[in-house]
């Protein structure tokens, strides 16, 4: 299954992040704790070229802690500052002001050695895949609701300037995918977590590659959750033992295979199996 998703919205946003670059001190590049490698556009290095940036490992609450702290040292091991947050409860946000305030007082000093006394706020960029909760950190940022939220992917359309106390202003963005996925797993993580819209999925391809996965690296997850004594390997039988003990069946006791892919994908997103994380650093 090939899964692609790139709307005119977004090719629209890559060109104005572009031109509104030389206006950005430091970017906030947001990523899907559970995903960080898969949420984190390849297109953005070329685009904020070598623009500061700090690394936000959001829904840090949703993944696997351990593995979490895995990734904050291999982004440090690149040069590249990273934190772990949760944008909805608010874990970790302060952080962010402080680090950014941190790697940009060098500059702020030397425009303050240029007799700048009041140097203006600083001006950071937040840039993030569809529902990685860009509108949700902001509101959290600014201590108000000003971006609008969802738990659909794409509800930022425009770019807006938001204060963030006296200290900062945040440009906000669309979520900018990239045009095509050249790798088909890619595609599958971000389905399976939320990323793109459901309704142009096959979501029965997509569970079937959740529960593949759950069933390698969180097996005793995926038996408790569904009461199964053993997971088989037949992808179908699973559907079936699923399905039948979570009464997602049709007439004549038939199983619902399109229930079940609902099934599952919703109870991987609301964390009913617990913190689960895609990938390993």
């Amino acid at each position: 299954m090939t899964i692609q998703w790139f709307p005119g919205h977004m090719a629209k946003a890559r060109r104005e992040v572009q031109e509104k670059l030389k206006l950005i001190d430091i970017v906030f590049e947001l990523l899907d704790a559970r995903i960080p490698l898969s949420s984190r556009n390849p297109m953005i290095d070329d685009i904020l070229a070598n623009k500061p940036r700090i690394v936000l490992l959001n829904k840090a609450d949703m993944a696997d802690a351990a593995i979490t702290k895995q990734w904050i040292s291999f982004f440090e091991q690149q040069g590249v500052r990273a934190l772990a947050i949760d944008s909805q409860a608010g874990t970790g946000v302060k952080q962010i002001v402080a680090t950014a305030k941190d790697m940009m007082k060098d500059k702020f000093a030397k425009m303050a050695a240029k007799g700048i006394k009041n140097p203006r706020p600083l001006r950071a960029l937040i840039v993030g895949i569809p529902n990685v909760g860009k509108s949700t950190l902001i509101n959290r940022l600014a201590g108000k609701h000003i971006a609008k939220t969802g738990d659909k992917p794409g509800v930022t359309k425009a770019q807006q300037w938001i204060k963030v106390g006296k200290e900062m202003e945040l440009l906000d963005t669309p979520g900018i995918l990239w045009p095509k996925f050249e790798d088909e797993e890619v595609g599958l993580k971000l389905a399976t977590t939320g990323a793109i819209k459901d309704a142009i999925l096959n979501l029965q391809d997509v569970a079937v590659y959740a529960l593949r996965f759950l069933k390698q690296h969180y097996p005793d997850r995926l038996k408790e959750r569904y009461s199964l004594d053993d997971i088989s390997d037949d992808i179908v039988e699973l559907f079936d033992a699923i399905g039948t003990r979570r009464g997602c069946l049709v007439g004549g006791g038939t199983v619902d295979y399109d229930k079940v892919a609902e099934l599952v994908l919703r109870d991987i997103r609301t964390e009913k199996l617990g913190r689960l994380s895609f990938e390993k650093p």
